[in-house]
C-alpha cells in the first residue's frame, strides 16, 4: 500500500516545500518510466486499453497486476462483507423481526449532520419498502439541543408510545439516555461508528466496527454506511422468514444517501466504501428523488456523471448550511421529499439560506485571524467568540486548521456561559483530537467524534485550564520538526492529458479519504498569462515548454499564499507545477483544467 501524504498548499512555510514522488515500496526503489498496456476492459467505450499515464498512476499506487486492476476498476456489489460479520447485527435482526410482528412503533433517532441524515433517509425508506407500517424519526436540533443522544428526547419519544429506538451516527458516549429508555421499557439498537470512550452503553445490542471487539474489519464504515448494513441483514432476515412479508424492492435505490453520507462524512473509500461509492455516484446522478435531483440541478451537476468532489464541495454544503442555521427546513426535508413543485421552492430556501451562512462563515473568519495575532502556542490554535455562530464553528475549524497546519479548536461563547466548538485535524498530521479533548476531560460537559474531526462543550470559566491541558498534551506529541514535503504520484506532460485520458483518470476514481485525488507533476512550463478572479483566486494559461501549441490549458490557483504570489511575478515566465485534473463544465462547455496546488518558479 502507498503512503498516503497529503498537504494543504494554503500553507505558509518559512522555507519552499520540497516534492517527493511518492515511494513504490519500503525500499523507496524508482517507479517503472512505463508499464505494458496489458489490461482490457469494456469501459471507458473508446478506450480498449488505458493511456500509459494511467498505468503509471495506478503502479505508484501499488496497482500493477491484473486482478488488483480489475477489482480497483471494476467493484462488485457482490463483493461486499457479510453484514453479519457486524458484531451484534444478528440480535438486532431478531429484535426488529418481533417488531414488526408486535406492530411496535419504532423511532429512528438520527444525528443531525449529513452523515446521519442520510443514514436516517436511507434506513426509514427501505424499512417502509420492507413492510414496516410506519418509522417515526428524531433528530436533535444542532443550536437547541446539541450533538447526542439526549435523555429529554428519549422521555419525549415514550410519551408517543415508542417502544424500539434505533440510532444512527450517535449514541456510543451516551450512557445517560440508554439508561432512561432501559428505565422506561424502550429497547435501543445502538449504530454509531464514533470511538468510544472507556465503557459502552448498555444498549439493547450495540452495533459499531470501532467499539474495539468487532471483527468485521468494516471500521472504515461512516454512520450512515453502519445503517446501509443494518438495512442489508435487514432485508435478508425478511427473506428468510416465512412469517415476515417479502419484498423485491432494490438496495440500490438508496445507494445515492449512502453516498452522499460517504463522502461528506470524510471516511476512508477503500474496500466495501468504494464498491458502494462508485455505483451510488451513478444513481445520485440519476436520482428520481424529488429533492435531490432539484438540488443537482439548481447546481448545474445533471447530464453528467458526478464526481466525489462534486458531492463533496458544491452539492453537500449546501444541505449542511440547513442543520447548522436551522432555517426552517432540514437536510432529511429534502432528501425525503416527493413533490417536485414543493421542492423547486424549498430549492431555493436552502440557496438563500447557504448565502446567509457563506457570510457569516467569512466574519467569522475575519475575526479568528484577527484574535489569533495574539496567540503563543505552537503546536495548536484555540479561539473563542460570542460572535461565533454555534452552526458554523466547524466550518471555521476546518479552515484554521488549513492556514495554520495544525489543529484547530473553535467555540462559540453562548449566553448562558457555556462555549460550544469544533475541533479539526489538518491533512496529513498524525493526531487524535477525541484523546486531546478527553487530556482535559474533568472540564469538559461533554465531548466526542473522530480523529480529525471533534465537538465539545465546556464553561467559560474553564477557558484556561482547558487550553493549559491541550498545550500539555500537544507538547508530548510534538516530534522534532521535519521539512515540509509533499509527495506526488507522477510526472506529466501537459500535451499528455487528453479528453481519452480523462476518461479513464475518471475512471479510476472514485477519489477521496484513503485514496486520493492524484497529484501531477508538470515540469518547467510556461505560464502564458494570468487573470485575477473575484475573491483574489487566479486564472492562468500553461503551456509545455517545448510545445508547438498542442501542450496548452488552462489552470486555476485558489487562494494563493504570499509566497506563490512572490512566485508568480514573470508572466510569460516558466514554472514548475503541482495540479489536479479535473473538468470544468462551463456555459455548456466541458474543458480540461489544472487545480494547481503549488508551484515554484524555475529558469526556464
Amino acid at each position: 500500500m502507498w503512503r498516503s501524504i497529503s498537504l494543504n498548499f494554503k500553507i505558509e512555510v518559512s522555507v519552499n516545500p520540497s516534492w517527493k514522488l511518492r515511494e513504490i515500496s519500503g525500499e523507496g526503489e524508482a517507479p517503472p518510466q512505463g508499464i505494458k498496456n496489458n489490461f482490457f476492459f469494456d469501459k471507458p467505450a473508446s478506450e480498449s486499453q488505458f493511456p500509459d499515464l494511467i498505468g503509471k498512476l495506478l503502479a505508484v499506487r501499488g496497482f500493477s497486476e491484473s486482478k488488483q486492476v480489475d477489482k480497483l476498476l471494476f467493484p462488485k456489489l457482490a463483493d461486499l462483507k457479510d453484514p453479519l460479520s457486524l458484531n451484534g447485527m444478528a440480535e438486532a435482526l431478531v429484535r426488529l423481526g418481533r417488531a414488526f410482528l408486535d406492530n411496535e412503533k419504532i423511532c429512528i433517532y438520527a444525528d443531525f449532520d449529513l452523515d446521519g441524515t442520510s443514514g436516517l433517509a436511507l434506513l426509514k425508506t427501505g424499512m417502509l419498502a420492507l413492510g414496516f407500517p410506519e418509522i417515526f424519526h428524531y433528530q436533535p436540533k444542532r443550536l437547541s439541543e446539541g450533538y447526542g443522544f439526549h435523555v429529554e428526547a428519549v422521555e419525549e419519544l415514550k410519551s408517543q408510545g415508542v417502544s424500539l429506538i434505533i440510532t444512527v451516527d450517535v449514541g456510543i458516549t451516551a450512557h445517560s439516555a440508554v439508561e432512561r429508555a432501559q428505565s422506561l421499557g424502550i429497547d435501543v439498537i445502538l449504530t454509531d461508528h464514533h470511538l468510544p470512550v472507556e465503557t459502552i452503553p448498555k444498549a439493547f445490542v450495540v452495533i459499531n466496527p470501532n467499539k474495539g471487539h468487532c471483527e468485521s474489519g468494516l471500521g472504515y464504515l461512516c454512520g450512515a454506511g453502519v445503517a446501509f448494513y443494518l438495512l442489508r441483514g435487514l432485508k435478508r432476515y425478511f427473506h428468510d422468514h416465512a412469517d415476515l412479508p417479502k419484498s423485491s424492492w432494490d438496495l440500490k435505490e438508496v445507494l445515492d444517501y449512502f453516498t452522499i453520507g460517504t463522502l461528506t462524512d470524510m471516511v476512508p473509500l477503500i474496500d466495501d466504501n468504494r464498491v458502494l461509492v462508485k455505483h451510488g455516484l451513478i444513481k445520485l446522478a440519476e436520482t428520481k428523488k424529488a429533492g435531490l435531483r432539484a438540488l443537482l440541478e439548481e447546481l448545474g451537476l445533471t447530464g453528467r456523471p458526478l464526481t466525489s468532489q462534486d458531492v463533496a464541495i458544491r452539492f453537500a454544503p449546501k444541505l449542511n448550511a440547513l442543520s447548522r442555521m436551522e432555517s426552517g427546513i432540514l437536510p432529511v426535508d429534502i432528501f425525503l421529499l416527493e413533490d417536485e413543485l414543493y421542492a423547486l421552492d424549498m430549492v431555493r430556501q436552502v440557496m438563500k439560506n447557504n448565502s446567509t451562512r457563506v457570510q457569516l462563515q467569512s466574519d467569522a473568519e475575519v475575526e479568528a485571524q484577527e484574535i489569533l495575532k495574539e496567540w503563543t502556542h505552537k503546536d495548536f490554535v484555540f479561539v473563542v467568540s460570542k460572535n461565533f455562530h454555534r452552526g458554523i464553528v466547524g466550518l471555521i475549524a476546518t479552515k484554521l486548521s488549513q492556514s495554520f497546519n495544525q489543529p484547530a479548536f473553535v467555540g462559540a461563547l453562548g449566553e448562558d456561559g457555556m462555549i460550544v466548538g469544533s475541533g479539526r485535524l489538518p491533512s496529513g498530521q498524525e493526531a487524535c483530537l477525541v484523546e486531546a479533548l478527553g487530556s482535559a476531560n474533568e472540564y469538559m460537559n461533554r465531548f466526542g467524534g473522530h480523529s480529525a474531526a471533534a465537538g465539545f462543550e465546556f464553561a467559560e470559566t474553564k477557558t484556561q485550564k482547558v487550553i493549559d491541558q491541550l498545550a500539555i498534551h500537544f507538547s508530548d506529541l510534538r516530534e522534532k520538526p521535519k521539512p515540509v514535503q509533499i509527495f506526488y504520484d507522477i510526472e506529466a506532460k501537459l500535451a499528455e492529458v487528453s479528453d481519452g485520458l480523462m476518461k479513464w483518470y475518471d475512471f479510476v476514481g472514485p477519489f477521496g479519504v484513503g485514496f486520493v485525488i492524484p497529484l501531477i507533476y508538470f515540469r518547467n512550463v510556461e505560464v502564458v498569462s494570468r487573470r485575477e478572479l473575484k475573491g483574489g483566486h487566479l486564472r492562468l494559461k500553461l503551456s509545455d515548454s517545448d510545445s508547438d501549441g498542442s501542450g496548452s490549458m488552462e489552470a486555476l490557483l485558489f487562494s494563493p499564499t504570499p509566497r506563490q504570489l512572490n512566485s508568480l511575478v514573470e508572466v510569460p515566465g516558466f514554472y514548475d507545477v503541482l495540479g489536479e485534473l479535473q473538468w470544468n463544465y462551463f456555459a455548456g462547455q466541458k474543458t480540461i483544467q489544472i487545480l494547481i496546488r503549488d508551484l515554484r518558479a524555475t529558469n526556464g
